[in-house]
């Protein structure tokens, strides 16, 4: 019997995903001169018309948070309204105030202790099934429509614009050997394309593909399924920063608390924890504690201290329980400071990691991806 499993990623000029980049590229410009600072930025985009909106503090001046949106839209490929959105002429309202006095009583405690910013549960994962400890659909589907976006990019995707989508469906009947059983492409094209010619475009790409990844099986292939995608981008969808949490972390391979990421400060642990969650388990699993490893942990808010820590191996761990959580205990620190002390969090690092993924992320060296504490790790398993 098939076991099907299906992971979805979105290109950078999806409409969600502009609003992901907008707001951390504005987290950047405020870390990048005030590394203490306090941001919470959020945007909304549809047809012509982009809100941005927040909370920031800090040491900050003369941010033009207008012309970073339009810098990114632009960069993002889109030109003129046809395409999907004119960064030179959209309408652009920001409404950024400080933020509120009684999260800052939380966040600021004595002793230069940091308050986790809000309350919540953060999850990480990692699985020894890929070379970076990511599930094998979501793996997938970011590294096809990196290499979707790529060749739009390059002009080599002729008519191609920046609107994208891409599903991998993976048959785990037998896990050891998971197969490929369906691949959707959905790309955002201009009128004057040929559909017929764009497609075979699009299916050497796959085949390209495939070949790259050493990929087998007899995979059903989906392109455009309505057979027309020229209207895209804002003009034909809504965006809103942190509506793709799940293309962000996973792909529903492994639980989500729900929070977002894009637009937040280190301080607050909807981000902050859900990297350190994936930097212990990716660890683990590096340092053979289990194939497989959820880390669950959760907050109050103006608390320091985590209120839970826990794990899941399913099964497929090769150490007690007992000794990974003394292993987490002795090696992570989990306090909002002792995380942004140990992954170096607070710099303008976060515009990149808002396209194809904020886990499994080795092309862009961020810090909860390092393997750096697997060997201490492999040596304390050996000795307890």
């Amino acid at each position: 019997m098939k076991r099907l499993f299906t992971s979805e990623s979105v290109g950078p000029g999806h409409p969600d995903k502009i609003c992901d980049q907008i707001s951390d590229a504005i987290l950047d410009a405020c870390l990048a001169q005030d590394p203490k600072a306090h941001v919470a930025c959020e945007c909304f985009i549809t047809g012509q018309f982009l809100v941005i909106g927040g909370e920031i503090s800090g040491n900050i001046k003369d941010i033009d948070y207008a012309k970073i949106a339009r810098d990114i839209i632009r960069e993002i490929g889109y030109k003129d309204e046809k395409s999907g959105i004119n960064p030179d002429t959209c309408e652009i309202l920001v409404k950024i105030q400080k933020q509120s006095a009684d999260i800052a009583l939380g966040v600021n405690l004595a002793d230069e202790e940091i308050g986790a910013g809000d309350q919540g549960s953060m999850y990480g994962y990692a699985v020894a099934e890929t070379p970076n400890y990511m599930p094998l659909p979501i793996y997938l589907a970011h590294e096809l429509i990196k290499k979707v976006d790529s060749k739009r990019r390059s002009g080599e995707l002729k008519h191609a614009l920046p609107d994208m989508k891409a599903q991998i469906t993976v048959d785990y009947e037998d896990y050891d050997n998971p197969l490929i059983d369906t691949i959707l492409v959905s790309v955002q094209h201009e009128e004057s394309a040929n559909f017929e010619e764009f497609k075979l475009s699009l299916k050497g790409i796959i085949k390209e593909f495939i070949k790259e990844n050493h990929l087998h099986g007899d995979y059903k292939v989906l392109i455009n399924p309505t057979g027309r995608f020229v209207i895209g981008g804002p003009a034909g969808d809504t965006g809103l920063t942190g509506r793709k949490i799940i293309v962000d972390t996973y792909g529903g391979y492994a639980r989500h608390g729900g929070g977002a990421f894009s637009g937040k400060d280190p301080t607050k642990v909807d981000r902050s924890a859900a990297y350190m969650a994936r930097y212990i388990a990716k660890n683990l699993v590096a340092a053979g504690a289990a194939k497989k490893m959820e880390i669950q942990i959760s907050y109050a808010i103006g608390i320091a201290e985590p209120t839970s820590v826990s794990f899941q191996t399913f099964s497929t761990a090769k150490v007690s329980d007992e000794i990974i959580a003394k292993a987490i205990q002795k090696f992570f620190r989990l306090t909002p400071k002792g995380i942004i002390e140990t992954l170096d969090l607070e710099r303008p690092i976060y515009q990149k990691t808002a396209t194809f993924g904020h886990m499994g992320r080795e092309d862009l060296d961020v810090p909860w991806e390092k393997l750096d504490k697997a060997e201490e790790l492999k040596e304390f398993f050996k000795n307890n």
